[in-house]
């Protein structure tokens, strides 16, 4: 059965009424290559010195030159010497660490100083119902 076909007025044709094709992403995945094997690829690349060569390993590889140019300039500049390539994005910052553990050292303190003073405040009020019941049984001729 075949689906119907609407030419669009730039001259596509889509699908009406049909689901898309299961075999075709919907989304299409950015690739991504290691470091390891940008090197062996370049070192591939270098020692093609037949015609064609060199075309055939693109062509094997699913690459562009573009890759080659890219990964040659990275090479380089020096991003492809370490063994692990350097991480994307934000650096993490080297005193965040230390901020973070003195901001919990500082709670810590703060909590143990409130319950410090709410013990001075007991030992007070103790101190002051102990002076009122001696006052109290020195006033009936008993000792403290």
């Amino acid at each position: 059965m075949q689906a119907k076909q609407a030419v669009s007025a730039n001259g596509n044709h889509q699908n009406m009424g049909r689901e898309p094709d299961p075999q075709v992403k919907a989304k299409a995945e950015r690739r991504q290559f290691s470091v390891e094997y940008k090197r062996r690829i370049l070192a591939e690349a270098d020692g093609c010195s037949q015609r064609g060569e060199l075309g055939a390993l693109l062509r094997r590889e699913g690459l562009y030159s573009s890759h080659l140019d890219k990964w040659r300039k990275q090479r380089e500049q020096g991003v492809l010497a370490g063994s692990k390539g350097e991480k994307r994005g934000r650096k993490p910052d080297p005193q965040a660490e230390e901020i973070a553990r003195l901001q919990r050292e500082n709670e810590q303190m703060r909590s143990r100083l409130e319950r410090a003073e709410r013990i001075i405040e007991v030992q007070k009020k103790l101190a002051q119902l102990l002076g009122m019941m001696c006052a109290e049984s020195e006033s009936n001729g008993m000792p403290c």
